[in-house]
């Protein structure tokens, strides 16, 4: 079976962490697998290894919008035959899944943490009702999308360019209806994406506004800083920072809650990660229940005292 993998980039060309995972996945699935690159910037000199060919979609609208993005997937799944389709489990991929289930009658996966192939169909893990269950989905349409949080595979290292394959799309009268007149890029922090870092480090109501000692670990570990929705409502840090069941799901391999108290409304958005810490003076804190390593103290004291260590050991 043919397996497509939507490669997610910025404007530059630089490729979305989860990308290289994603191909890695896709190769446990079948062959061959395929890339599918929307709009106009150039293919960087390295792509995930794996890829036998990779299809360039030029749009005749903004690259940006959902629906341009999921008919230009549509046209390559078209054109190869494709079984299935990988993207990462991103806000924006999951309006382009959901419409192109529309499209083609796809079986639509969300957030899964696992996919493999059995007797023929697209199977997928994924944890549901806050975390409590861990089920596995099967796809018997003809068409799967599914879409992978990051973590869910190890990443080859990349291995050149392969096969470029040309399309143009021209968007349908859905496509076209929206248009976008400005773009303002947000001012970049340094750190990873937090849908797709591999170490994240999570603050709540303990930090009482103040994600300093936060910020200072994660420049040391190059992670993503995150947040619990208390402290996004109290206006402490931006909204979409929130990690939980109303905001982002991440899988990191190594998650740091400082302050924080694991919620249920939490746990069901970082539950999957590979390796849970916990900071909280609070001995009592359900997020105990769950971690791997606890420590209960200050966070104020302990985190500092982490990074110090961690300073003094990388030289």
């Amino acid at each position: 079976m043919t397996v497509l993998v939507l490669l997610d980039h910025a404007d530059t060309g630089e490729l979305r962490a989860t990308a290289p995972e994603l191909v890695a996945l896709a190769r446990t699935l079948g062959d061959p697998v395929e890339g599918v690159w929307v709009g106009a910037a150039p293919l960087p000199a390295q792509l995930p290894s794996g890829l036998s060919r990779v299809h360039r979609v030029a749009v005749a609208h903004d690259e940006h919008l959902a629906a341009v993005v999921s008919e230009a997937v549509a046209a390559v799944v078209d054109a190869t035959a494709a079984s299935a389709v990988l993207l990462a489990a991103t806000f924006e991929n999951k309006d382009v899944a959901a419409r192109l289930g529309a499209l083609h009658g796809a079986g639509v996966v969300t957030d899964a943490d696992a996919v493999s192939l059995e007797l023929g169909h697209v199977v997928a893990g994924k944890t549901v009702l806050a975390g409590t269950w861990t089920t596995r989905v099967e796809v018997v349409a003809p068409l799967a999308a599914v879409l992978v949080k990051a973590g869910a595979a190890e990443a080859a290292a990349p291995d050149g360019v392969p096969t470029v394959v040309e399309h143009t799309v021209a968007p349908s009268y859905v496509g076209g209806l929206v248009e976008v007149v400005e773009r303002t890029e947000r001012a970049g922090t340094g750190r990873p994406d937090l849908a797709s870092a591999q170490t994240v480090i999570v603050g709540g109501r303990g930090t009482q506004g103040d994600f300093g000692p936060l910020e200072e670990l994660a420049d040391v570990l190059g992670a993503a800083i995150g947040a619990t929705r208390v402290a996004t409502d109290e206006g402490w840090i931006a909204r979409e920072a929130q990690v939980g069941q109303t905001g982002v799901t991440v899988s990191p391999r190594l998650y740091i809650g400082a302050g924080v108290s694991g919620a249920v409304h939490h746990r069901g958005g970082m539950q999957a990660a590979g390796t849970i810490v916990a900071v909280n003076d609070d001995p009592d804190a359900p997020i105990f229940e769950i971690a791997d390593y606890g420590v209960v103290g200050d966070l104020f004291t302990v985190l500092p005292q982490v990074t110090a260590e961690l300073r003094r050991l990388r030289g």
